[in-house]
């Protein structure tokens, strides 16, 4: 194998493989991609065994070959070299050479036969989403993902498709927030329902890649999700098990209903939090007519209160939450105002965006 190529043409695509690959690996072509020049392109693969990472480019390729480098080495490689030089790259026995101008580099090499197979093609029918509409759903849901919990169904995202629409839901037992949009086409039927539960590190490696194009191309199977979007395949294993029923966890019926500007009522938290407990992150909130008062205070006896001016006229209540909770929702509230619903200091509590009808968060109240 022998391409000669352009730092910047591959440089995104180094990078995104080399963050699927797991850097600690007890098989070390784990630690690897392989790279595959065919007919012009230079096609290439990572994968931990759960998220694979297909990227194909355009090159001048000297000679064919297949071939399997450190990840990591080589995108750290190629991000340091300058961008003015072209860059040659060719297989010499088993080592990989590497030059640009005076910089030469020799990187080992894992035998082909080594590296894991493809997860495979995901048959089925599939639906085409808008990237930037999807991008900003799922920034408003993500933060909500459970992180190495032992119920192992939460460490993700839920997907759902049917009737036009594609919901995203998140939750880690203290707090949960759902988006959803409208997808163009229900490929998957009349009236059908498709639910899959997407791994947290494929949420957020899912992210990346949808930088270049204008919309993408899903497909879902019992086990697998795949996505195509520009010159990039990515295919994540589906976290087997049941997500939880959200519509039991949505506070219907209303309650005490009160409006507030979102970053008046976030930078107030922030500056109260500073004396709560460190580790319980423990704030109250007292609604009155006209007033909202949020009060912290921490083992040492410190204090803090903000009183902020709210449009509310109704009955007095006070109710606990973990502050940290409540500002992760106010910082993914597209919104400029927020709503909040509490029906009593034990209930959890609503919060939507006003005029932003498509997302809504619920946070557990907090005895303190």
């Amino acid at each position: 194998m022998k391409i000669v190529v352009d730092r910047d043409l591959l440089i995104d695509s180094l990078q995104l493989i080399s963050n699927v690959v797991e850097r600690r690996q007890t098989l070390p072509i784990l630690s690897n991609m392989r790279l595959l020049t065919n007919e012009g392109q230079l096609e290439m693969v990572g994968t931990d065994l759960e998220i694979e990472l297909q990227a194909s480019v355009a090159v001048n390729a000297e000679s064919q070959g297949e071939i399997t480098v450190p990840a990591k080495k080589i995108s750290d490689i190629w991000r340091s070299l300058p961008s003015e030089q072209p860059i040659v790259m060719e297989q010499v026995g088993d080592r990989l050479k590497i030059q640009s101008g005076g910089s030469s580099y020799s990187l080992s090499t894992i035998s082909v036969s080594e590296f894991p197979d493809v997860l495979g093609e995901v048959d089925g029918e599939s639906i085409e989403i808008n990237s930037e509409m999807f991008r900003q759903s799922v920034e408003e849901v993500a933060f909500a993902m459970a992180q190495q919990d032992v119920r192992y169904f939460l460490n993700g995202m839920l997907i759902e498709i049917g009737d036009g629409k594609l919901k995203l839901v998140a939750t880690d037992g203290h707090r949960l927030a759902l988006t959803e949009m409208d997808v163009t086409v229900n490929a998957f039927g009349e009236g059908s329902l498709r639910k899959a539960i997407i791994p947290r590190k494929g949420v957020l490696e899912l992210l990346k890649v949808l930088d270049g194009s204008d919309t993408f191309e899903l497909r879902l199977s019992d086990k697998l999700i795949a996505v195509k979007s520009g010159s990039y395949q990515f295919t994540s294993k589906l976290v087997e098990g049941q997500f939880p029923d959200y519509n039991k966890v949505v506070p219907r019926g209303g309650g005490t209903e009160l409006t507030i500007d979102r970053q008046r009522l976030r930078e107030a938290l922030q500056r109260a939090s500073i004396l709560s407990n460190e580790k319980y992150r423990g704030i109250r909130l007292l609604i009155s007519s006209g007033s909202l008062k949020i009060q912290a205070n921490n083992p040492e006896q410190e204090e803090a209160e903000e009183v902020l001016e709210i449009f509310y006229q109704g009955d007095g209540l006070e109710i606990g939450f973990n502050v940290s909770y409540i500002l992760d929702v106010l910082g993914a509230v597209p919104a400029a105002e927020v709503k909040l619903v509490l029906s009593d200091g034990n209930s959890s509590a609503l919060i939507e965006g006003v005029d932003e009808s498509n997302s809504l968060y619920v946070v557990m109240p907090m005895r303190l």
